[in-house]
């Protein structure tokens, strides 16, 4: 304030609309936190409301900008009204808009190659009949390959609940389905939720969950996948990463900029490995305890020598096992898993580069670079910067 009384005045604040699910909403939120301070001042509507009562209230709210979800319909009727849009979960490309999604083709793929990592040969996917999950399951069928037979069941019970919402009993066409599947089966469910509804289906079939049936659901959402029973596996996306690509694009559109020609594709962050899914279906126990020992010391620097001292198997023997069952040595199956553990740790943290080495055990960020390369095509710099981090 000055001496005569007068004050400095702040900016006025941009208004920004965000119409989406409470769900989306807590997944963003931390990552949009920032914007406020850079005055922004959010409206916040649920996507749930009808869709003409949505356009009424955006027409008298007048915002500078719109962040919103995808939904059929209800999205298309929003674009109508012109004010600049970031859509934050679709890939589908619309006309002055920015679109931002995960991968969900390498969603299906990470699914599948923890998978087969934990010796599963017979597989299946649980979806929804969304687009998400026609491109998931597609991930999942090309990481196998086309010369790998996958079962899949489209699960209809969903298409009126809200998405923590867990209270349907298994349908007989669900029993039907689990029960022709051959033992031990993976299963891949397109969703937490649907991962979480097969957990408790299995349950009441009496399918004993992993032995029998394993089951990895998407999104890694915390809340249904610890109250699943067993806890759930499920591929982790960086909403983190997903929420500040959608602040720096709404931020680029209250700029003047225009969208990207493309849709920005967020890559996923790999596996969360719970009860759901694990080692066990691996018949010969020494592959069993060789994978169990490998997991729990990925961050120790340890060697296929100690792995056989630790066993009690002479090196030739474990990799002949390993060749058979897995079509690569001990230590290429050690690396794959570490630098799975390091693509979680690039995509879904802002860890350098050489403390992401020492946590994946490698000794350096040089010798992490090097077998990065050589399974992946690419440093670990060029993967970070196209996920987004």
């Amino acid at each position: 304030m000055c001496a005569v009384g007068c004050s400095f005045l702040l900016p006025m604040a941009k208004q920004v609309a965000i119409v989406m699910t409470e769900v989306f909403l807590r997944r963003l939120t931390p990552s949009l936190i920032p914007f406020v301070r850079r005055q922004h001042d959010f409206r916040i509507l649920s996507i749930r409301r009808p869709i003409e009562e949505l356009r009424s209230l955006l027409l008298e709210l007048k915002p500078s900008a719109l962040i919103t979800e995808w939904l059929p319909k209800t999205t298309e009727a929003l674009l109508e009204i012109g004010i600049p849009t970031v859509i934050a979960d679709t890939d589908y490309r619309y006309r002055g808009a920015t679109s931002i999604d995960v991968d969900d083709w390498e969603v299906g793929a990470q699914a599948a190659r923890a998978f087969t990592q934990a010796g599963y040969r017979h597989f299946a996917c649980l979806g929804n009949s969304t687009p998400y999950s026609k491109q998931r399951i597609e991930g999942f069928q090309r990481e196998l390959g086309a010369h790998t037979s996958i079962s899949t069941h489209q699960e209809d019970a969903f298409d009126e609940a809200r998405y923590s919402e867990d209270f349907f009993q298994p349908q007989e066409e669900l029993r039907l389905w689990l029960a022709a599947l051959p033992k031990p089966v993976a299963i891949f469910a397109m969703h937490d939720p649907l991962g979480r509804y097969l957990c408790n289906a299995c349950r009441r079939l009496n399918l004993r969950v992993p032995d029998e049936v394993a089951i990895i659901g998407a999104n890694n959402d915390e809340l249904v996948c610890g109250l699943s029973y067993p806890m759930l596996s499920s591929v982790s996306i960086p909403w983190n990463t997903i929420g500040e690509t959608v602040g720096e694009a709404m931020r680029s559109l209250l700029a003047g900029e225009g969208p990207p020609s493309n849709p920005i594709l967020i890559q996923p962050s790999g596996v969360i490995l719970r009860h759901s899914a694990n080692h066990l279906a691996i018949e010969d126990p020494i592959l069993r305890s060789a994978m169990s020992y490998f997991s729990k010391r990925i961050q120790d620097p340890i060697t296929v020598e100690i792995l056989c001292d630790e066993l009690r198997i002479a090196r030739r023997s474990l990799e002949r096992k390993f060749r058979e069952y897995y079509q690569c040595t001990p230590w290429e199956m050690l690396c794959r898993l570490r630098i799975n553990r390091a693509k979680q740790l690039l995509t879904g943290t802002n860890h350098s580069i050489s403390a992401i080495s020492e946590l994946c055990g490698f000794n350096d960020p040089e010798r992490l670079a090097v077998v990065f390369k050589r399974i992946e095509g690419k440093p670990p710099s060029k993967f970070r910067a196209k996920s987004g981090i």
